[in-house]
């Protein structure tokens, strides 16, 4: 009954979601791209079963990239599948495998898009990366005998707390195939508690450690230094609404000599909006404060008159992190749950962050506990935290060095995946328990 209520509830929902991604398209066109796929629609792949990766967004797809080259490399005959939400998740896609795989939005979750969409990529594996549950695609994959991997899965308290309540419906999604990889012994229990069978819940630590940044990452942030000039430099990426003002408010801080220390009067930020829609909004908001800016997009290299760079373009925030002093990772002065922490850190970057981390809790947790990150309240602290950092590059040195040793030493979580993956690839399929011992994570 709860099922039949859900699956009335999205077809309900459905055209509202329609009409938000074509209201965004009026900002940012590539929301209007491929829009039939949405609804389960979309070319048929070759008669081969494919492996499906699913992953929701850009972090979560840069996140994936070392998973997808392995299953590339491993399966080199099995076509990959990657679906994913978001334009920009899309762009990342592209943008790292090119035309070696197949790039499509995940249809919404109804049962005929569903099964469009599974009739057209014929997956013999699918894999899900974080948090995406969704019952319909859950019950369409175990009805044909599809097996389902959870991969660097992470719940939160509160959302055991919200599917609990919605009883039966999420009790019933894990079938006796499916696998959950955790990312923590605190998020195996919680899918166990919502339905996961113990038995088949592994905890395999957080695939995002083992990241591979983008080849010359650190040679193409060497050179993008060299371009802005010799001056202070800090980046602020993946920055939300309502977090670009205390940023912006910290960099007059810095720049006036307010924040302590000597004072910054030629700090450059780089500036990077979370989502391309928002460009155009924040270019505005740096004309409304009287800020000297330029843009990435316009191809103008910032001079001593200019206080921000604008970064309005997509898929080059590793090597903007490389060219930076020190790294702001937005998404955390504002409740968002904050971003990916780790890829400044590999790099060695002294990394600040705000109190919202809820998206990767146990990551943040270990980085300020070792040191590698510093926590700030607002736009004043903020300010302080860069004056000082700033203004001393062996303490910038020293920091970075810790980032980069937390991540080298957690490194391991995708080979305990693909571990739990390869049998299930095999045919007849291995029982995948005895083909990996349960190991534990490092944070």
């Amino acid at each position: 009954m709860i099922r039949r209520l859900y699956t009335v509830l999205i077809y309900c929902a459905a055209p509202f979601a329609t009409a938000l991604v074509l209201w965004r398209g009026l900002r940012d066109r590539s929301y209007w791209q491929a829009l039939s796929e949405r609804f389960g629609w979309g070319h048929r792949m070759s008669a081969a079963p494919t492996i499906w990766l699913h992953a929701v967004s850009l972090g979560e797809m840069s996140a994936a990239a070392p998973l997808a080259l392995a299953l590339r490399s491993r399966y080199p005959e099995t076509p990959l599948v990657l679906t994913t939400a978001t334009p920009t998740g899309k762009a990342r896609a592209k943008g790292l495998f090119g035309e070696g795989v197949d790039v499509r939005f995940l249809p919404y979750d109804t049962p005929g898009a569903v099964a469009r969409f599974l009739d057209r990529i014929r997956p013999r594996l699918a894999v899900i990366m974080e948090t995406e549950l969704w019952p319909n695609l859950f019950k369409e994959c175990e009805h044909r005998g599809v097996p389902l991997v959870l991969a660097s899965a992470r719940l939160s308290a509160k959302s055991v707390s919200r599917y609990r309540r919605l009883g039966s419906l999420f009790r019933g999604i894990f079938s006796a195939t499916s696998l959950i990889a955790a990312q923590t012994p605190k998020d195996a229990e919680r899918f166990v508690a919502i339905g996961a069978q113990s038995g088949k819940t592994h905890v395999i630590g957080n695939i995002k450690f083992d990241m591979e940044l983008s080849a010359g990452a650190a040679d193409r942030g060497r050179a993008l230094r060299a371009s802005f000039g010799a001056r202070p430099i800090w980046i602020a990426g993946s920055t939300h609404a309502g977090e670009e003002e205390q940023v912006l408010a910290a960099h007059e801080e810095l720049r006036a000599g307010r924040a302590g220390g000597a004072g910054q009067a030629d700090a450059l930020l780089l500036l990077v909006p979370r989502h391309p829609d928002r460009f155009r909004a924040v270019a505005e908001l740096l004309r409304s404060r009287g800020l000297g800016f330029t843009t990435r997009s316009s191809g103008i290299p910032p001079n001593s008159a200019t206080a921000v760079l604008l970064v309005d373009s997509v898929g080059e925030l590793a090597a903007l992190y490389a060219s930076a002093d020190v790294a702001f990772v937005g998404g955390s002065l504002v409740p968002i749950g904050g971003h990916n922490l780790l890829e400044p850190a590999a790099l060695g970057v002294p990394v600040l962050t705000g109190p919202h981390h809820s998206n990767s809790q146990d990551v943040a947790r270990l980085l300020l506990e070792q040191g590698a990150a510093l926590q700030v309240a607002g736009a004043q602290e903020l300010a302080a935290a860069l004056a000082r950092l700033l203004g001393d590059p062996e303490e910038r040195q020293r920091i970075g060095a810790i980032g980069r040793h937390i991540v080298e030493s957690n490194r391991g979580s995708l080979a305990r995946l693909l571990a739990l993956i390869e049998p299930l690839l095999q045919d007849p399929p291995s029982d995948p328990l005895r083909a990996a011992a349960r190991p534990s994570a490092s944070c």
